[in-house]
């Protein structure tokens, strides 16, 4: 009994200084959620101003390739102070290749927001947007076969070029075990792309052949009613896609999901509204260039001596797929070939069914 008694006075002793340590750290975290509130209330009165300037940074000064944006003022000026179309047009083109670049930055910084399926489809999309700009322009001008060249070109290119360098590319980075892909996505993609081919095939054996009884109206109501029925049909694959198949490109195996999940750990680096804008100002700016573009296509022709057509299907659409080029080969390089399908093929069946 007496040895308990002497030895009560350490066990109380022990009991307080615990208190005291535990008083000690209350307070240290009381004065550290003060500074954090000063702190807060400095950055958040020239708050606005930093998330511009730091915008600005992340997207036009934080890849080498955006030393070409300077080629875009240089084209309104070469433009004004000459008429040599030649160099308008190769000057254009420099311009339009980081906008289309940091265009496909900006829709995979939305991707982070709007998920896979819907990445993937504004990928596609705002990747086109080049196309569709130039072809606007020369069906403005009368072009029309420069059209038709540049959206064909832009289906091969996307088919062959950007979907065979994300495969290669893919397969050097990921060697240890095969890359495999949803075969039912595919398969949704390919069977469109056949059906455009069947809808644009049917006027041309028409018009070929020769066997309407009235030359050129069945041709034109054939191919009117054909361009309505692909409209329909990429209306409901886009049904299809965002509502019924929302997880349509998220991987199913055990082993990709958890290499998917690791991925998207990544954070974004703007926000959802400054790659709205980011959209909204580089589409802008395409359009601008790709006005100077279709008008030197033929002055640049002559003087360079090559082709319309050569202009039209090699040169536009490689320039035009630098977005998705990037995409793809980013997005399989990851090990993500189901994005890389959906950039690549996805972008052939909006040019071939709705553009």
């Amino acid at each position: 009994m007496g040895t308990r008694r002497t030895n009560d006075p350490p066990f109380i002793r022990i009991h307080s200084l615990e208190m005291a340590s535990l008083e000690d750290k209350s307070v240290l975290d009381f004065e550290n959620e003060i500074h954090d509130v000063r702190g807060s209330l400095f950055t958040r009165s020239d708050g606005p101003r930093n998330r511009v300037l730091d915008s600005i940074k992340i997207v036009v000064l934080s890849n080498k390739i955006n030393l070409l944006m300077v080629f875009g003022p240089l084209t309104i000026l070469l433009d004004l102070m000459s008429d040599n179309h030649g160099w308008v047009f190769v000057f254009s083109l420099l311009g339009i290749i980081p906008l289309a670049e940091r265009l496909g930055y900006a829709t995979e910084q939305l991707a982070f927001y709007t998920g896979p399926t819907v990445g993937g489809l504004l990928n596609a999309t705002f990747g086109n947007a080049t196309e569709l700009i130039i072809s606007i322009y020369a069906l403005r001008s009368g072009m029309i076969r420069v059209a038709q060249q540049s959206l064909l070109g832009s289906i091969l290119s996307n088919m062959l070029l950007v979907l065979g360098c994300a495969f290669f590319c893919g397969g050097l980075v990921i060697v240890e075990r095969e890359q495999v892909f949803d075969k039912g996505a595919a398969t949704v993609n390919s069977s469109l792309l056949l059906m455009a081919v069947m809808g644009l095939l049917f006027p041309a054996v028409l018009h070929s052949t020769r066997t309407e009884l009235q030359f050129g109206k069945s041709e034109l109501a054939l191919s009117r009613f054909s361009s309505c029925v692909m409209l329909a049909a990429y209306a409901a694959f886009l049904y299809f896609q965002l509502r019924s198949q929302k997880n349509l490109y998220v991987p199913v195996n055990g082993e990709e999901s958890q290499n998917w999940n690791a991925d998207d750990d990544e954070s974004p680096e703007i926000s959802k509204w400054e790659a709205i804008i980011w959209l909204f100002l580089l589409t802008v700016w395409i359009s601008v260039l790709s006005e100077y573009v279709v008008d030197a296509i033929e002055g640049a022709s002559t003087e360079w001596k090559l082709p319309v057509a050569f202009i039209s299907v090699i040169l536009l659409p490689i320039v035009g797929n630098a977005a998705e080029h990037a995409g793809a080969i980013m997005f399989a390089m990851k090990d993500k070939l189901d994005l890389s399908l959906g950039v690549a093929i996805g972008s052939s069946t909006q040019i071939s069914m709705f553009a």
